[in-house]
């Protein structure tokens, strides 16, 4: 298994599992905890999750699939803009913690910027760790601007990860957020690496895997795993996805085929808002 390493020099899988929409269905309820559980045994130990999903619902099926076996993973949780602030931090804290049934969070982000400042967000999260409720701390959805006002903020270069939106379609943090990122030593936790499904279905995606023997999820990942500094959270519900997405480890991609994509999918000309219009806050995985 590829790692990344955090700021902190703690290494993380490169591949994790995310949770957005799991934990809504109770029909799927089984299901989506043996597919969690597949995937830590497969080496996707790092499981990202938020208070937003399933309203809990996401954080309760975490707990439910990791019960025996804590040490193995690493848990990724994130708390509302609206949550953000000292006080209300340390309620939804105790509240993932609760739901998720274990002791300690290791990774807490800041989900999307909101109204609370900054700079009191990041007090709380050192209030947090000063009380054993979290290990690291971390933002989302933090475009380059917002992340230079962050690391000048007292105890704002703490930030572990910054997690966005990207993937081989969805490439306009490569401009100027990425390369700051890197400078940093910051990485990047991609989320929708499938871009929702939709990237899956691109007729020269399609056309490269059959032609390399993958499946277009497998590339859209190893594509990921090519990059520096970048950790991949797919979501699946199902087990035999989650062998797919794992399998992605097994077919790393050369150089050519690298260039290959890039003439399919082209990096950036110029600066892009961080995420597309109408890719709503409350619907990011």
């Amino acid at each position: 298994m590829k790692r990344v390493s955090l700021p902190s020099g703690e290494t993380v899988p490169a591949l994790g599992q995310g949770t957005w929409h799991v934990g809504e269905d109770p029909a799927r309820h089984d299901e989506e905890v043996a597919a969690i559980r597949l995937g830590i045994e497969l080496g996707l130990t790092l499981i990202d999750t938020a208070e937003m999903y399933g309203n809990g619902g996401s954080d309760i099926l975490v707990g439910e699939a990791i019960r025996g076996q804590r040490d193995k993973v690493f848990i990724v949780t994130k708390v509302y803009p609206h949550h953000a602030s000292r006080r209300e931090m340390h309620r939804a804290c105790n509240n993932s913690l609760q739901r998720l049934r274990i002791d300690v969070i290791d990774l807490y982000l800041l989900h999307w910027p909101g109204k609370v400042p900054l700079e009191e967000t990041v007090a709380a999260f050192g209030a947090l760790q000063r009380d054993g409720k979290i290990r690291h701390w971390g933002v989302s959805n933090l475009d380059l601007t917002l992340m230079k006002t962050l690391w000048e903020l007292p105890g704002g270069s703490g930030a572990q990860v910054n997690q966005v939106l990207y993937n081989l379609e969805q490439r306009g943090i490569e401009w100027d957020l990425l390369p700051w990122l890197r400078q940093h030593r910051i990485p990047v936790m991609a989320y929708s690496p499938f871009d929702e499904g939709r990237l899956l279905r691109k007729r020269g995606l399609v056309a490269f895997a059959r032609q390399h023997a993958m499946t277009p999820s497998q590339v859209a990942l190893a594509w990921l795993l090519a990059q520096d500094g970048v950790i991949a959270i797919p979501k699946s519900g199902h087990r035999e996805r989650v062998r797919e997405n794992a399998a992605a480890l097994q077919r790393p991609l050369g150089a050519a085929q690298l260039t290959e994509l890039d003439k399919l999918f082209a990096p950036p000309k110029g600066p892009s808002p961080l995420a597309p219009v109408g890719f709503r806050p409350e619907a990011r995985s």
